[in-house]
């Protein structure tokens, strides 16, 4: 015969960052969990006591809307960051300047206001689409995240202009490519914007030279040997026509500019991340451009 066992079941969402999974983890900033009935909750609450962090105690509809919200609002403020960067470009002004003044108001925050190259990674563009297809099947269109996944779209294709509007033809061109994860602090290259422009230059005829601190191992299943794979950022614009950042990682600040300027046939450097002061770029010698600055 069967026994019968009693369960209940939980939706306990993680909200998890890639490079912080540990530190998120132990010092989560709140948890949620999600039940049909008031059993589990003393048992989930012990689980979580040590950890010393805010427990909403909700259903499970709304705890996996919680989860789908956040990540879609998270996405929402980096392309509300990178529209208003393409109107700071056409008006003069300096998105870093923006975001700062922005970020300073306690009801938006300076976190994910960094205008660049757009989202990516398996969370981001991965809950957005689920939303919006949740929304979908309650019968109703959610046309604001739609625009989020456009402006998202549309700004690599606006970083790619700028590489075309300089170089012009960009066939038998040498460029060099700091980063290929989506983001700083992980090897991971699903869905990351880096990989995007990589693979977009490559099929317009470009020869990459490519370094990454992390993920060059997994950028070489999807890239294979269409790129030559640099194993020093400061050698990486080695005889290149140009250089991109396109991975927000610290370490590149330090990147040795005078030995990159030399080393460039043209001292050309397109800063999808902003992690450069126009100014001093300038100074050095450099044709810089980055974004919404």
């Amino acid at each position: 015969c069967k026994a019968k066992v009693e369960f209940d079941v939980v939706s306990n969402p993680e909200f998890l960052r890639e490079g912080f999974a540990v530190e998120d983890l132990m010092k989560p900033d709140r948890v949620v969990i999600g039940v049909r009935s008031q059993r589990p909750v003393a048992a989930m609450r012990d689980v979580y006591t040590p950890f010393n962090a805010p427990i909403i105690v909700t259903d499970i509809n709304s705890a996996e809307l919680i989860k789908h919200a956040a990540n879609s609002f998270l996405a929402l403020k980096i392309s509300y960051i990178n529209a208003v960067a393409n109107i700071c470009e056409a008006s003069g002004a300096n998105v870093e300047e923006v975001a700062t003044g922005m970020g300073m108001d306690v009801r938006i925050g300076r976190r994910f206001l960094n205008a660049g190259l757009g989202f990516g990674g398996s969370c981001f563009p991965k809950d957005l689409s689920a939303f919006i297809k949740i929304s979908e099947q309650l019968g109703y269109d959610f046309r604001l995240l739609k625009e989020v996944q456009r402006i998202n779209a549309d700004q690599m294709e606006r970083f790619l202009k700028k590489i075309t509007d300089t170089l012009w033809v960009l066939k038998d061109k040498k460029i060099a490519v700091l980063g290929l994860a989506f983001k700083q602090n992980t090897d991971d290259v699903r869905l990351s914007p880096a990989i995007d422009l990589c693979q977009r230059l490559l099929k317009d005829g470009a020869k990459l030279r490519v370094y990454d601190p992390k993920a060059m191992d997994k950028a070489r299943d999807i890239l294979k040997d269409t790129v030559t794979y640099v194993d020093d950022m400061n050698a990486v614009a080695e005889g290149c026509d140009a250089l991109v950042v396109a991975t927000e990682w610290p370490e590149f600040k330090q990147l040795d500019l005078e030995r990159t300027r030399k080393s460039l046939t043209h001292p050309i450097l397109f800063d999808g991340r902003n992690l450069f002061d126009p100014r001093e770029m300038e100074s050095l010698g450099f044709i810089y451009k980055s974004v919404g600055r």
